[in-house]
């Protein structure tokens, strides 16, 4: 599973802040049904977009990988257990009041595998300024942040002070937009002014064009690079778009697949993707990791990669 294109050994290690949460997933076929039942297979499995992109960055190899994030009481042990089992060094912030996360991922088994979220964010959005520490970033080449933080008031104050932080210290950082119907709520200029000075930019197609306006993703992509150095636009079946200084400098091929389920195929791109860049690799050559990372993650359930045996 490893990229065969990125071989050589990372002079730091990457840091992922974000959202670790348990998912329950449902795997259905056709529509639901509305008042009576509805069969569905169903698994609980350990879940989240920033710890989703950390035990891939860490199963792809090259880099040592962090993880920040926060949890409840209820599930610290677990989660803890799974993340370090996937190779990934987490440091859990355990809530004494609110309890983990929780989504229920709907997965029409059809064609596409399509999934729907129903989201309880429970203690994943509760970071807080105090949360952080400078020595978070000892030793760390990138940060990376979930875009899920943008959307509640501690966790943006988080975020603001994470950013000042790793500028101060000449980290580069990232951030993947996360939800297309979060960001709606948010507001786009208010987005666009909480990410000033980041990096690099890894929203989906939809995420790109709702936050410009513009109906086609290359254009999107093309625009959100005027104001983010680097805009990696992920497109699922469409490949990725890779965008620098208002234009759209590659379009990488998506690698076929059969999908299974889609949870998680974002957060695949996204952990190949920077484990890419810290082992040396161009932004061309680390979204085709990317792409190889999602074509594997659909073709599973779930939004983590399978252990090595």
């Amino acid at each position: 599973m490893r990229g065969p294109s990125v071989s050589s050994a990372s002079d730091g290690a990457l840091l992922v802040v974000g959202d670790v949460v348990t998912d329950v997933i449902a795997r259905h076929r056709g529509p639901l049904a509305s008042g009576t039942d509805t069969a569905a297979a169903i698994q609980t499995v350990p879940g989240g977009a920033g710890a989703n992109v950390a035990c891939w960055a860490a199963r792809w190899g090259g880099a040592e990988v962090r993880l920040l994030g926060r949890v409840g009481a209820d599930t610290a042990a677990w989660h803890e257990r799974e993340l370090t089992e996937s190779g990934v060094r987490p440091t859990l912030v355990v809530d004494p009041q609110a309890p983990t996360g929780t989504v229920i991922c709907l997965v029409d088994t059809g064609d596409a595998a399509e999934r729907t979220f129903l989201t309880d964010s429970g203690a994943s959005l509760r970071l807080e300024p105090d949360d952080w520490s400078d020595a978070l970033l000892d030793g760390v080449a990138r940060l990376h942040l979930s875009g899920y933080l943008l959307f509640s008031e501690p966790s943006r104050a988080f975020v603001s002070v994470a950013l000042e932080s790793a500028r101060a210290r000449g980290v580069p950082t990232s951030l993947d937009p996360a939800s297309a119907g979060f960001l709606t709520k948010l507001g786009v200029d208010r987005f666009l002014t909480l990410v000033e000075g980041l990096d690099v930019l890894l929203p989906s197609r939809d995420e790109a064009c709702l936050l410009t306006g513009l109906p086609d993703a290359a254009d999107a992509a093309a625009k959100l690079s005027r104001h983010v150095p680097l805009v990696v636009a992920k497109q699922g079946s469409d490949g990725a778009l890779v965008a620098r200084s208002g234009t759209v400098s590659a379009h990488v091929e998506a690698v076929p697949a059969a999908p299974s389920d889609t949870t998680g195929a974002g957060d695949a791109f996204t952990g190949a993707f920077l484990a890419a860049l810290l082992t040396g690799a161009g932004p061309e050559d680390a979204a085709r990791e990317g792409c190889r990372a999602g074509a594997l993650a659909v073709e599973q359930v779930g939004g983590r990669p399978p252990r090595l045996g």
